[in-house]
């Protein structure tokens, strides 16, 4: 059985629960695996310290709670320092650049300018979604197609075309980092195509 532990993580206002919920569902509803979503926030719901633990696996889910991820997507730096530690071996830490600063960090991780990506896009607000198509492209937690079909069920109405284009992007940007990394790991150079 195949079980896969996340967490978003970042601060209120930043849609991270959204995001747990639209990787959660991608996987039940479009994976057809089962899923759990918890979800944290700090005193504060705006600017506060806020987590989405989902759980996806092939089987039966007995513990609802991440207790060591497979996957972190940290959009601030008090999450990404709280849960960075927990994160298997062997697991995707992937980080908005622009507001994680990974010091010390002595392993492999993955960046992406989410919410700068967001903002030329013109709403900082889907960040998130940037981020959900980044994840989506570097760990394969859930496959492309139900993870877009989730994203435009669970934005506002009229802003669906908007946020596919955002989740679009963050998954571009995602095979195209894996891409440059192949390249660099089999002694290529050279722009990316």
């Amino acid at each position: 059985m195949q079980k896969l532990e996340v967490i978003i993580t970042g601060f209120g206002g930043q849609g991270i629960v959204l995001a747990g919920r639209i990787l959660g569902q991608a996987a039940s509803l479009g994976d057809h695996k089962e899923s759990t979503l918890i979800q944290s926030y700090g005193p504060e719901s705006r600017g506060g310290a806020c987590s989405a633990q989902v759980i996806i696996s092939d089987g039966t889910i007995n513990y609802p709670y991440v207790r060591q991820p497979d996957i972190l997507a940290a959009m601030s730096q008090a999450g990404f320092d709280k849960f960075v530690d927990q994160v298997k071996p062997e697991g995707f830490i992937l980080i908005d650049q622009d507001l994680v600063k990974p010091k010390g960090l002595d392993r492999d991780y993955f960046a992406v300018p989410s919410t700068r990506m967001a903002e030329e896009l013109g709403r900082k607000m889907m960040a998130n979604i940037i981020m959900i198509g980044f994840i989506t492209a570097v760990t394969q937690a859930s496959t492309l197609e139900a993870t877009r079909e989730t994203v435009t069920k669970s934005v506002p109405k009229g802003t669906e075309e908007m946020n596919i284009k955002a989740f679009s992007k963050g998954y571009d940007y995602g095979l195209s980092l894996l891409k440059a990394r192949d390249k660099k790991a089999s002694g290529q150079s050279g722009a990316l195509a």
